[in-house]
């Protein structure tokens, strides 16, 4: 199988504009198991100091949102409840800024991810952020690897027919942030997580 990595420059663009050039991209994971991969179906951008849905919501930096300050094209992985959730900073140096990755549609290593996540709906297999960590083994240990090389990393995929748009899922307690147009999915695909 020939992927074909994308450039440290591919992350270098406007975190709403990356947002939606992910769609449709392979999102790759190696490990001692084996490889998965799965196209981004669904993303949601979160715009940093200003966002008040952003972990890095006025310039907060912590341990956790170290990463985030950083150069684009990295890592950010963050624990939700029991739920790892992966993340693609975006943005300029010192301007913290994250892309969080919500669905991917399975294409490598797929048996694989069933042994992870044996579930009766092939749909519901990595259709949420925290569904395709765990199908795809994506983990805390991942946090700060460049998304450029191995083992984990953003492939070539397919441009999309059709990008929908609409507002971002579970921020009710970020004021006028939770209304932002901020989460784009592959029209029709399914396995967005809500098609809302």
């Amino acid at each position: 199988m020939n992927l074909q990595i994308v450039p440290k420059t591919f992350f270098q663009r406007p975190t709403l504009q990356l947002a939606r050039d992910l769609l449709g991209c392979l999102l790759v994971k190696i490990t001692d198991e084996g490889m998965t991969a799965g196209y981004i179906v669904e993303t949601e951008a979160y715009m940093g100091p200003e966002d008040r849905a952003a972990h890095s919501y006025g310039n907060r930096r912590t341990k956790r949102t170290e990463i985030m300050f950083g150069e684009a094209g990295y890592v950010y992985t963050y624990q939700m409840h029991t739920h790892t959730l992966v993340n693609v900073v975006s943005g300029k140096k010192e301007k913290p800024e994250a892309i969080l990755i919500r669905a991917v549609e399975p294409a490598y290593g797929i048996e694989l991810m069933r042994k992870r996540r044996p579930v009766k709906q092939f749909k519901m297999i990595t259709n949420g952020p925290g569904k395709l960590t765990k199908a795809m083994g994506i983990t805390m240990e991942d946090y700060g690897r460049p998304l450029f090389e191995p083992p984990i990393y953003i492939a070539k995929g397919f441009v999309p027919e059709s990008i929908s748009t609409g507002t971002r899922i579970g921020i009710e307690n970020a004021g006028e942030a939770k209304n932002y147009p901020w989460r784009f999915w592959i029209t029709d695909n399914p396995f967005v997580s809500r098609n809302r």
